[in-house]
Formats: C-alpha cells, structure tokens, sequence
C-alpha cells in the first residue's frame, strides 16, 4: 500500500501523481503531470489550457494530507479535510505536457488540527505558496 493511498479522493480529483520523497509526519515531495485531458481544463480556458490556481492549492493540501497521515508516532486523523487557506499566492501558470513538482511540510498540529506550509514548481518557476490548515475528527 502506497502512501498516496491515504488520500480520501477518487482518481479524477488526485493532483498528485507520484511521492518523490516523504519523511513520514514531517514532509513530503511529489509530481503531478498534466496530462491535458482533465475535464476542468475544457473550460480553464478553452483553446489555452491553464491549470486553476485553486487546484494548484489543492495538490499542496493532498501531498500535506499524506505527509501527516504518515506520521509512525500518531494515528491518521479520521475525515481529514481542507478547512483553511492562508497567505495563498499564484505566481505563474502550468498547461498540459508539464510537470507540477509539489512540496508540503508540516509546521504544526494542534490535536486533529494540521497546517501545512507548500509550494508548487515547474522546474525552476514558483507558480504556488500557501499555507493551508487540515481538520479532522
């Protein structure tokens, strides 16, 4: 079983395609390569293909998510979801045939609550920082 596997979402709502490098409860490193046929991008815009900012904020809260559920010292926290975003930034754009290199930390738990410090690259261009604050039961 794969840590990815942690992630509550199905495949059509996964933005994060491979771990390149977890330390288990502390921080993670993954791709994501748009492929160009995702359903949203029909309309994100049509003609010029851009991948939303708002997704890009999502990968960083999925590679999070799998960064803490992996911790060996804590139990995953049951119905993990996204209840927070701050400080978010979108400085660039990807398009289809490009691979997002995602990143995520954890900064800090506080009982079911996790926030997260990410940033999202291709190759050497920033296009997303945010923190992002993860909530369970």
């Amino acid at each position: 079983m794969s840590a990815l596997d942690s992630l509550p979402h199905g495949p059509e709502f996964r933005f994060v395609d491979e771990l390149t490098d977890l330390d288990p409860g502390k921080s993670a490193r993954g791709t994501y390569a748009i492929r160009g046929d995702e359903g949203f991008l029909a309309g994100h815009f049509p003609g010029r293909p851009l991948m939303p900012g708002v997704i890009l904020v999502e990968a960083i809260a999925q590679l999070g998510g799998v960064a803490a559920q992996s911790d060996p010292e804590l139990p995953a926290v049951e119905g993990l979801l996204l209840t927070g975003i701050r400080g978010a930034k979108i400085l660039g754009a990807a398009v289809p045939g490009e691979v997002l290199e995602i990143s995520a930390t954890v900064e800090g738990r506080l009982g079911p609550m996790i926030q997260i410090a990410g940033e999202v690259t291709v190759g050497d261009r920033k296009l997303a920082t945010a923190k992002v604050m993860l909530s369970g039961q």
